[in-house]
Parts: structure tokens; C-alpha cells; sequence
């Protein structure tokens, strides 16, 4: 039982890597040693990309992301494989030897109006990072910033069931 409990733990677990390619707005891939790791980014949906605001979203992820080094907070695996999780990475401009992964992208997305806060999984979330992501939407929407730009955008989750 005790090797269970050890397998778990080591199939979830936090690790850095450098970004080889951006999917979309909140999926991208790490190079992690020789494997490269899927990772949907956890607490939020970005539009697609046939969506209004999908290529911008994809642009600015791959903006703050490609090419360079990431810690992922590894969450679980999805239907499909792909780690579910945290992305952080160091601001752009820092003149630090070592820069710290301080910018959480999930919330740089949300605060650029280029996803929703995805409320399926709140229970999911602390109960700071449920408070952060849901205040950077509402600045966004009340600023009518990205996506918040249209009269009534349409949440990526809709849009697949169309």
C-alpha cells in the first residue's frame, strides 16, 4: 500500500522546464529533461483559436512563455493526459542573475482579458487564488479589457458545444 501512496505522489509532482511550444492561450508544452509534458493551465479557459481574441490569447502566451524556463505546480492529469497545472515564470526585464518564477500566467491571462476564471473547478482552487483569479476577471470585464471588449463574448466551454 505504502508504494501506492508513493506513485501518487510522484505522478503529481512540481517541476520546471523550458516552453517548446504554445498551443493555444492556456496549453502549452515543457521540455522537461527528455520529455516533453502537455500542461493545461489550471482555473481557466482561454478562448479557442477560430474564437474572437483566440490568437491574441495564443500571442500573448506565447509572448510571456515560449522559450524560456517555467515551474509547473503539477495538479493532475486530464481525460486526455495532459498535466493540469500552474504555470509560473520570471517577469520579463528582470536583471537578476537568478529571477525568481514570480508571474502566475493563469492570472497575467485573466488580467489581460484573454480568458475566463473557470468556475467549474473553484473547489479546486485556495481560497487566495480563487480570490485573485475572480478579482483580475472582474477588473478586466469592468474595464472592459481583451475579450471584455465584445458586448457578449462567448466562454470557450459554450463555444465547443456549438
Amino acid at each position: 500500500m505504502g508504494w501506492l501512496l508513493l506513485l501518487a505522489q510522484s505522478a503529481c509532482a512540481d517541476f520546471a522546464g523550458t516552453v517548446v511550444n504554445v498551443a493555444d492561450g492556456d496549453t502549452i508544452t515543457v521540455l522537461h529533461g527528455d520529455e516533453r509534458v502537455k500542461i493545461r493551465l489550471s482555473s481557466i479557459d482561454a478562448p479557442e483559436k477560430a474564437q474572437p481574441f483566440g490568437n491574441v490569447a495564443k500571442q500573448n502566451m506565447t509572448e510571456m512563455v515560449f522559450g524560456k524556463e517555467v515551474r509547473v505546480e503539477d495538479r493532475k492529469k486530464d481525460r486526455y493526459g495532459r498535466t493540469i497545472g500552474r504555470v509560473w515564470v520570471a517577469v520579463d526585464g528582470c536583471k537578476a542573475v537568478d529571477c525568481p518564477m514570480t508571474l502566475d500566467v493563469s492570472l497575467a491571462l485573466l488580467t489581460q482579458g484573454l480568458a475566463w476564471h473557470y468556475k467549474k473547478f473553484l473547489k479546486k482552487q485556495s481560497a487566495e487564488e480563487r480570490g485573485l483569479y475572480a478579482f483580475a476577471e472582474e477588473e478586466a470585464r469592468g474595464k472592459h479589457v481583451g475579450l471584455w471588449h465584445d458586448a457578449d463574448p462567448v466562454p470557450p466551454w459554450e463555444w465547443r458545444h456549438r
